[in-house]
């Protein structure tokens, strides 16, 4: 499969059109601090159980660390670049009073990014099923903030819900959360975060009748059903964009 190059100024732009806020800072050396990571995946948690065993004796330096984070004038921003082109960004809105995370996908072509998943009080989604997110994270195409597979798979996660899941995801997630947190026990934790899925659960995945892929998520603007769905061109332009 042949890759068309992305510059620096394509893969970090300083707006993503379409969405309003910033300034965006691109701050791939953020995925390097074990203590970013549990708070990006702190609403993948629905239970104390959970709770402890994703923050365990960190959860003081954890929350420190991410308050000051959500106190920046700036938006953190990362970058997933996909094929043709394509590539999600994962935008820390750090709005005093409407905080949240927010998934967009963008391709040059496009006159404005698709916005896929919201990760706040309101949360809104899934925006990925398993195989596009593993996909996502696999690719290894340079120019982003990361390549490191593990990496990209948990700044994805929040985004992600799906019902069908492969026999070997835990293990897969397990790995993820060895690499690159300081969890003790990622096997228990990989289990826990991939059986409730964060704020929206599991979604089932399907193909509509034009042949792209969309869920039944009630939150999701995937799901066609929902009255404040993508359009149908959309949602098979997010589908070809994210196909594995």
């Amino acid at each position: 499969m042949m890759y068309s190059v992305m510059n620096s100024a394509d893969l970090h732009p300083a707006r993503i059109p379409g969405y309003d806020g910033g300034p965006l800072t691109y701050q791939g050396g953020l995925l390097d601090e074990p203590h970013f990571w549990l708070g990006h995946l702190c609403s993948c948690v629905q239970s104390e159980d959970a709770e402890e065993l994703l923050f365990g004796a960190d959860y003081d330096a954890a929350g420190d660390f991410q308050r000051r984070l959500w106190e920046r004038a700036e938006w953190p921003t990362f970058t997933v670049p996909l094929a043709a082109d394509h590539r999600l960004h994962v935008v820390y809105r750090t709005f005093t009073d409407d905080a949240g995370t927010d998934y967009l996908l963008h391709h040059p072509d496009w006159d404005r990014a698709e916005l896929l998943a919201r990760d706040d009080g309101h949360f809104m989604g899934p925006g990925l099923s398993w195989p596009e997110l593993v996909a996502a994270a696999d690719n290894a195409l340079p120019g982003g903030s990361t390549t490191d597979p593990h990496a990209r798979l948990l700044l994805l996660l929040p985004a992600f819900g799906d019902d069908e899941i492969p026999d070997d995801a835990i293990a897969r997630l397990a790995d993820a959360l060895r690499a690159r947190t300081s969890v003790e026990d990622p096997e228990p934790l990989a289990t826990v975060l991939l059986e409730h899925q964060g704020a929206p659960g599991p979604a089932r995945w399907t193909s509509a009748e034009r042949g792209f892929c969309v869920n039944d998520g009630a939150y999701s603007f995937r799901n066609p059903a929902n009255s404040f769905a993508l359009s149908a061109d959309r949602l098979d332009r997010v589908a070809n964009a994210l196909a594995p």
